[in-house]
């Protein structure tokens, strides 16, 4: 009986659960807007397949800060270096002539900067990760305004086509006159999937994925181990960077624009999406499978905000706010319940 009991505790606390509620609260919202707003195609496909397009950039960037975070760490600049990628970008292919392909690499290297200095400085100098990308993102949103302070609007054919690009789907809703109407998505939606893929692998199945859930559970411990708690850490800020720039890209792709204001919050949606997720913010636990879920719940947040049609936008940030503290007093106690076990 005691055993039952210590059995059924272990995985009341464990982190399971936590995922557990997430994926429950997504259902039930999401099918409690299907039952509300039915009448105004909430239950239709597309409004799911939405989800996923409006935030692909932010699914991958959340991947970046659910990595850093399972290390022990944070990243608060990923909002400003999106809105750096998207003027930058717009810039050099508006002004200069930069074709799409080479837009991609520009992202690619300003995300990768931006990793390796905050990595190098966190890593290896020992300075608050939140020192560091406190900087960071005051120095990305300053670059940004003095590439210009202007909005830059997207015309270049090539980088439009990839963004009005939409691969329909054998799945769709019929109109009121029966005709059939195919769901569809967009690249950005494929490439945010497949780099969950990748990431959700690496994280599970690598020695570099063990080592960032060591590192994150006890750094001295992990060093003990024979781990390079500095190189895992320099790694994953690297890895970081990288999902931010690509992530910037793909956010320029949905807004095809760049301007000083754009994603302004967008790292507090990450984080949140990853603490929703049931990653822990002092490290060591967290999936990336469950930060999918906490992009959906903002996702639907969102959509549920903007298909009532008569409610502020900024209840999306009150909502999700609301959320975040839950989560984080839900960890807390299940993290004191675990030592009391």
């Amino acid at each position: 009986m005691k055993n039952k009991i210590s059995n059924m505790k272990n995985r009341l606390t464990g982190n399971s659960f936590l995922l557990m509620v997430t994926v429950l609260l997504f259902v039930v919202m999401y099918v409690a807007g299907m039952i509300v707003f039915s009448d105004k195609g909430f239950a239709k496909p597309q409004m799911f397949l939405n989800l996923f397009i409006s935030n692909a950039g932010l699914l991958v960037m959340a991947m970046g800060l659910t990595i850093v975070m399972i290390a022990g760490g944070i990243d608060i600049s990923v909002g400003s270096v999106t809105a750096l990628v998207c003027m930058v970008c717009a810039k050099q292919m508006e002004t200069n002539g930069a074709s799409a392909g080479m837009a991609v690499l520009i992202a690619i290297a300003i995300g990768l900067a931006f990793g390796l200095v905050q990595g190098f400085l966190i890593s290896y100098l020992d300075i608050q990760p939140f020192i560091i990308t406190l900087a960071g993102m005051f120095f990305g949103r300053g670059m940004t305004a003095i590439v210009s302070k202007d909005m830059i609007a997207i015309k270049n054919e090539t980088f439009l086509a990839w963004a009005n690009y939409k691969i329909y789907l054998p799945i769709g809703s019929y109109s009121k006159k029966g005709n059939f109407i195919p769901a569809y998505i967009y690249p950005t939606v494929i490439i945010a999937l497949l780099i969950f893929v990748v990431i959700a692998i690496i994280m599970k199945y690598t020695k570099f994925g063990r080592s960032v859930y060591a590192v994150g559970g006890n750094a001295q411990s992990a060093l003990m181990m024979g781990l390079n708690v500095r190189r895992t850490k320099l790694k994953a800020y690297v890895l970081d960077g990288l999902l931010a720039g690509i992530g910037g890209f793909l956010f320029c792709l949905n807004s095809c624009s760049g301007f000083v204001e754009q994603a302004k919050g967008m790292e507090m949606d990450a984080i949140s999406s990853a603490v929703i997720g049931g990653t822990l913010l002092s490290g060591g636990v967290g999936t990336p499978f469950g930060t999918v879920f906490g992009v959906l719940i903002k996702g639907t947040i969102s959509s549920l905000i903007t298909t009532q049609g008569t409610l502020s936008s900024w209840w999306v940030r009150i909502v999700l706010s609301a959320l975040l503290c839950f989560f984080i007093v839900l960890q807390s106690i299940f993290s004191s319940m675990k030592k009391k076990g």
